[in-house]
């Protein structure tokens, strides 16, 4: 019986799937893909919808379907292209909010729509259209305020019989203008014309047949290689993709980049402008050049592109490179000056709210896209990737310099000039830690044991130069994860680069503490035997926090002795008082926002 009640939860009623597999229609055919993908669809009780309508369409893009109504797919593949025209062809006109205007508006989409054979007409819409075929909505308009509406339409609309399907109201959804509506159509009708003409002359679509006439991504690159040397040699090397086709599958909305294929999506439904699309492509690139995606380090991968969306959306926006698109650009100025590890930090501390934030590839999807999605197109090249690109940028800032093309904000060249210098190693930057927190040992004469007499002087004793006393201070805490998922390479790596810089700057002993489903004091160690000769116990779960409660509690240690926590990561959330540090392995990350110094170990 539970097996059975689970079976039905999840099964969707006939109407909604329906419903689905219409808007699936209308979402995969060209003409109406780039429409489509700017508006947004309610279906619930209680919208606009009529009782006896199917559908109305409100002026800023929102289309109110009927929560309930059972239609075939073919006939809900109608009702929305039917909305969808309304918006294409400007049927908003401010001043002209009546019925009879609705009326003339109608007939002009279903003439469009009975010619192109899309869908099917529902039964309580299908009329006989006449003498009208041959007027526009002005004509029409004036026939039906000066004469009347004829019986023969009064169902025409998707709303029904009582009111029209056009509404003039506010939403809380942002309006679009006329033009965006017009420039979306346009690219719908170019694309399928353009894939009509090539299914009729044998062509695949797939395999990008040559075309005299640019598109508008193909264009802005040739502008960035021409124009702008910043970025003239990324956008060169990089082969755009615009297949409707590979986007829909691979969940791109506007675009999306690929560094290892060496690959730059731009889906054609977005419709963009000249200007929006100089805008995208320099995202993206700077995406590559900057190399967000090895910059990530193990933090959640929707998170990072969102907080470096914030970071390269700002600069474009100062250096007035084309125009923010109206979906995926995130731009917000409180964010300006801040860096995208610093932005990531503010982005997980209320999830709920990220998580709803759209990059250009969409909601809750990345444009900086991983290896392998094309496997096919696999190049070996003599340098890494990273070099390649780090390079390619670096290059195109000392022509852009060199020719003064225009402005670069300071975060953005400093951020270049970092990359061309090569990373600081793990252990060269612990060393530093070390020298902070333990300055080397001064020497101090003494007469306790006298030195050789010089025979110049033999009476005078001469006295010699020893250590100073040992400092019982000069010590620092190690709490080692010992868990199930810890490496012991990298233990054995950690601990020993410890013991190393231990002896070279007169740390004697080292507290140290195991910690997995409890913590195990092992109270001081001589540092020279923490790599060898300790005994790891545990193999368990991972808490961290009783060991570090040991250590801020003990009270033979120091007030001001640091702490050195090596885990990989997969721990609990930690609250520590004292002076701290992180030794992590290279690509994972900690669970929550760390106030102490990280180290990526190798």
């Amino acid at each position: 019986m539970a097996k059975r009640s689970s079976e039905k939860k999840n099964t969707v009623d006939p109407a909604t799937r329906a419903f689905n597999d219409g808007s699936a229609i209308v979402s995969t055919h060209p003409l109406f893909s780039p429409l489509y993908r700017r508006t947004h669809v309610v279906r619930q009780k209680g919208n606009f919808c009529p009782t006896d309508g199917w559908a109305v369409v409100i002026e800023n893009g929102i289309i109110h379907t009927h929560a309930t109504r059972r239609g075939e797919p073919e006939e809900w593949a109608y009702v929305l292209a039917h909305a969808l025209l309304h918006l294409a062809f400007g049927h908003f006109r401010i001043g002209e909010k009546s019925l009879d205007w609705n009326a003339a508006c109608d007939v002009i989409v279903t003439r469009f729509l009975r010619d192109l054979k899309f869908g099917r007409c529902p039964a309580d819409m299908e009329c006989e259209l006449g003498e009208l075929r041959g007027d526009d909505e002005d004509r029409l308009f004036r026939r039906f305020r000066d004469h009347g509406r004829p019986d023969e339409i009064r169902g025409i609309g998707t709303a029904g019989e009582s009111s029209g399907d056009m509404f003039w109201t506010q939403h809380p959804f942002p309006a679009k203008g006329a033009d965006d509506w017009t420039r979306a159509f346009a690219a719908g009708l170019e694309a399928s014309v353009t894939s009509a003409v090539r299914v009729a002359g044998g062509y695949d679509l797939r395999l990008g047949a040559a075309n005299e006439n640019l598109s508008v991504a193909e264009r802005a690159r040739r502008w960035f290689v021409n124009s702008y040397p910043l970025l003239g040699a990324l956008a060169a090397i990089f082969t755009i993709v615009e297949d409707p086709t590979v986007c829909q599958r691979l969940g791109i909305s506007v675009a999306a980049i690929a560094a290892e294929q060496k690959e730059l999506f731009v889906n054609p439904a977005a419709a963009l402008s000249f200007d929006e699309a100089k805008f995208v492509l320099a995202h993206e690139l700077l995406h590559v050049g900057l190399r967000h995606e090895a910059r990530r380090q193990g933090r959640d991968p929707q998170l990072w592109n969102v907080a470096c969306d914030f970071v390269i959306n700002g600069w474009l926006t100062e250096m007035d490179v084309g125009e923010i698109p109206s979906f995926g650009g995130l731009h917000d100025p409180e964010l300006k000056g801040l860096s995208a590890d610093a932005i990531y930090d503010r982005l997980v501390v209320d999830l709920r709210r990220s998580r709803k934030l759209a990059t250009l590839a969409g909601v809750s999807h990345c444009d900086i896209l991983d290896g392998n999605v094309r496997d096919w197109w696999r190049r070996d090249d003599a340098m890494s990737l990273d070099d390649f690109y780090r390079r390619a940028l670096a290059q195109g800032l000392t022509y852009h310099q060199d020719q003064g093309r225009g402005l670069i904000p300071a975060a953005l060249l400093e951020e270049i000039r970092a990359l061309d210098r090569p990373a600081i190693p793990w252990d060269v930057e612990l060393a530093r830690w070390f020298d902070d927190h333990f300055s080397p040992v001064e020497r101090v004469r003494t007469y306790a044991r006298l030195s050789r007499r010089q025979s110049a002087t033999p009476d005078i004793p001469r006295p010699r130069y020893v250590p100073a006393p040992e400092d019982a201070n000069r010590t620092f805490a190690v709490v080692l994860d010992t868990s199930g998922s810890m490496d012991r390479k990298l233990l054995a790596m950690c601990l020993g680069t410890i013991a190393s810089y231990c002896a070279s700057r007169d740390v004697r002993l080292v507290r140290l503490v195991f910690c997995d489903a409890a913590a195990y004091d092992q109270g001081y160690v001589p540092a020279e035997e923490i790599g060898d000769r300790v005994k790891v116990k545990g193999r368990g779960g991972t808490v961290l926090q009783p060991g570090i409660e040991i250590v801020e509690k003990a009270r033979d240690f120091p007030e001001d002795g640091p702490i050195l926590i090596i885990t990989d990561g997969a721990c609990d959330r930690l609250h520590i008082r004292r002076e701290h540090a992180f030794l992590i392995p290279q690509g994972n990350s900690l669970p929550f926002v760390p106030k102490g110094k990280v180290f990526n170990v190798k």
